[in-house]
């Protein structure tokens, strides 16, 4: 409407705005603005524009003229093809409770060696930069390490709190251990870790893990009242070792073994080689011996050097193979105690329920006790594997009998356990139902050999 009034305001201009006028006459222009029109026009304009404002709905509302509008029925209603929800999506942030507790101003972590880090800032009031950077011990760090010292554990309560079997599997451990005394080398053990410590205290990845540390729950000296069977027993984990070779047995290893820069081929127990095959670990030494030689390192030259002569003069023990236990070196250089082990000696592993068979066939780290060989803890767990270790706990017991090696030669492992029975009758025997475990032969079938 507005539109065509617009439109027919535009035509009525446009028309000669003087029709009466006569040629050579000359009269008053009348006034033909038309002013109706106009006011009707902007009206309409006016009414158009107001339809679109809130206005007439405050009006209807002025009079009670709402208009009141029925909505269907869910039932009634039809379902649309797609429904729009809001949806509040609220992040659940989980907050891992503090591990410690600890004093306000003070950090702590737990590193990855398994002892608690922590660190505090200090600050006081000091004179001008310049002065002060010139000053010594206004910029400064301090490192101390807090560990404390395991006391031994001496009575039978003691030791069944790491394996409940202990009195069920050694009858005569009782009578053993009321007499006991707790071994010097208990002492020597956790001084040799505190050296340790210190030596490698700026050092972080050379540090002892926590593990590592506490690993000995303890060390007894031990006698039989009747047959004088001395008895030196330690309790501890068991952590896995993997050296050894023998040119006789095994004239095959893998090229990762035999090129390796960190397996030792060689274990404190040896026995002259008897075999013409040559051991397979030279091939390996010959080339970091070229390497060696080739760099000028006189002191390397000398060490494969005097290896290589040892491997084609003699056989060792393979972990992989043979159930042996390793003894700190400094346990087994003393010449005066009557219970230090020598190497060679008889021993038997307690785990569970089981007791295994085994001799005293490598030195190891002073600072360190309880290795045995890859056979003797896949035994324990068959899990095991050279980085993993059989147990978590201090529950492995080690019974070893001093001074009790015999000729050094090649494993018996029948033998070994008819050898391990007869001492473990002199200090009171298994108990019913136990019996020590029987070790089958797992080497390699050695074909096309004269």
């Amino acid at each position: 409407m507005v539109v065509y009034l617009l439109m027919r305001f535009k035509t009525i201009m446009a028309l000669n705005p003087t029709p009466y006028k006569i040629d050579g006459v000359k009269r008053r222009t009348p006034n033909s603005f038309p002013w109706v029109t106009v006011f009707f026009v902007v009206s309409a304009l006016v009414l158009g524009i107001t339809i679109f404002t809130p206005i007439p709905e405050k009006i209807r509302r002025r009079f009670g003229l709402e208009r009141k509008v029925t909505l269907p029925s869910r039932k009634d209603a039809q379902k649309p093809d797609v429904i729009y929800k809001d949806r509040v999506v609220e992040k659940k942030i989980l907050v891992r409770p503090p591990y410690y507790e600890v004093k306000k101003g003070t950090d702590v972590s737990k590193t990855s060696r398994g002892f608690d880090y922590k660190y505090e800032i200090q600050e006081k009031a000091g004179r001008s930069a310049s002065s002060e950077r010139e000053t010594d011990g206004t910029y400064e760090a301090s490192l101390t390490f807090s560990i404390v010292r395991p006391e031994a554990a001496r009575r039978l309560d003691d030791l069944i709190k790491q394996n409940p079997d202990l009195p069920q599997i050694l009858p005569g451990l009782e009578k053993l251990v009321e007499n006991s005394r707790v071994s010097p080398f208990f002492k020597n053990l956790y001084d040799n870790k505190k050296s340790r410590l210190k030596l490698y205290a700026n050092r972080f990845d050379r540090v002892l893990t926590k593990r590592n540390y506490f690993d000995c729950e303890t060390m007894l000296e031990l006698e039989h009242s009747q047959s004088k069977r001395k008895v030196f027993l330690f309790q501890t984990d068991m952590d896995v070792v993997s050296d050894g070779s023998d040119g006789d047995r095994v004239p095959r290893m893998p090229d990762k073994i035999v090129n390796s820069a960190n397996y030792q081929p060689f274990t404190s127990y040896g026995w002259k080689k008897t075999g013409e095959v040559e051991n397979p670990m030279i091939t390996g030494w010959n080339k970091m011996l070229a390497e060696a030689k080739a760099k000028g390192n006189s002191s390397e030259v000398k060490r494969l050097s005097a290896g290589i002569a040892d491997l084609r003069r003699r056989s060792f023990l393979i972990a992989e193979y043979d159930p042996f236990v390793v003894i700190p070196v400094f346990i087994l250089q003393d010449r005066e105690s009557a219970w230090a082990p020598n190497v060679g000696d008889y021993v038997a592993v307690i785990h569970g329920k089981k007791v295994y068979p085994a001799i005293v066939g490598d030195g190891g780290p002073n600072f360190k006790i309880g290795e045995a060989s890859l056979r003797m803890a896949k035994a324990l767990n068959p899990k095991s594997t050279p980085y993993t270790a059989p147990v978590s706990g201090l529950g492995v017991t080690y019974i070893v009998f001093p001074r009790t090696s015999g000729t050094w030669k090649a494993p018996d492992y029948s033998f070994w356990k008819t050898e391990c029975a007869k001492l473990i009758d002199e200090i009171g025997g298994l108990g019913e139902g136990y019996e020590l475990h029987e070790w089958s032969n797992t080497l390699p079938k050695i074909s096309n050999q004269k």
